[in-house]
């Protein structure tokens, strides 16, 4: 898969379960997302759904997907698949396929994803997907499961996180603009002082950590992890593998 995010949160399987498989719930935190609708299908089909994004207040990219899931596996983990695709001709994305897997570990859960997609618009599609849009996507994947983290975890609503993450980007903002401002009216002797603080200040605001209430993507992992396997010859914990039979059986 071209894009991996996990995110390691305190909280019950179930409960992550239903706050990223209920559409109602995952519109809430997932940035990706505006709008989530499941489709009628019939009992025993795979689930498929609608899905859109509001890239401007008066337009809407969506597109549809279809999902299957295995709540009971043998391990004690959880999976659940999807293809999606988008004929919006404003949509980057043509189609693609991830999944999501919940792994209990401990006293916390490693709730992961890994998906691909294949760009439209031919060469120029492809340049702008490599060098904007993809690392765009990987940041709001992983920003989103931070969201959710402190929503299973602290209580904080995905509403309440996201006034937390706007306030603080603007009090950054603020610091380095109100030292920018005050250097034009220093005195001659602390104008040198001033012309390292702004640069100071800038750095601090761009590098120091989120708040603890602020959802901050820096805080999962980008990469799957290598899992070794444990002592006396104790198996090892469930990989971040792609559920590729479960995938294959999903037609768009």
């Amino acid at each position: 898969m071209g894009l991996y995010v996990e995110a390691r949160i305190r909280a019950g399987i179930g409960e992550v379960w239903d706050r990223s498989q209920e559409p109602q719930q995952h519109q809430r935190w997932d940035l990706r997302f505006g709008e989530i609708d499941y489709l009628p299908c019939a009992p025993g089909e795979p689930q498929r759904f609608r899905y859109a994004t509001r890239v401007l207040p008066w337009l809407a990219v969506d597109g549809t997907g279809v999902s299957a899931g295995e709540r009971n596996r043998p391990d004690g983990t959880r999976t659940s698949a999807l293809r999606f695709a988008s004929a919006h001709p404003l949509s980057l994305i043509e189609e693609g396929r991830g999944y999501w897997r919940y792994v209990p570990d401990g006293e916390a859960l490693r709730f992961l994803t890994g998906y691909d997609y294949r760009p439209r618009w031919g060469r120029f599609g492809r340049v702008v997907d490599r060098l904007f849009f993809r690392p765009l996507m990987g940041w709001a994947t992983a920003w989103s499961f931070d969201r959710l983290r402190l929503w299973c975890e602290r209580g904080i609503t995905p509403e309440r996180s996201l006034r937390h993450a706007l306030a603080e980007l603007f009090a950054r903002i603020a610091a380095v603009a109100a030292t920018a401002a005050l250097a034009p009216m220093a005195p001659v002797a602390t104008i040198s002082v001033l012309a390292a603080t702004v640069p100071a200040v800038a750095a601090a605001a761009l590098l120091l950590p989120p708040l603890p209430t602020t959802p901050a993507a820096r805080r999962c992992l980008r990469r799957p992890p290598e899992r070794a396997a444990g002592r006396s010859g104790s198996a090892a914990a469930p990989t971040a593998a792609a559920p590729t039979a479960l995938l294959d059986s999903l037609e768009q």
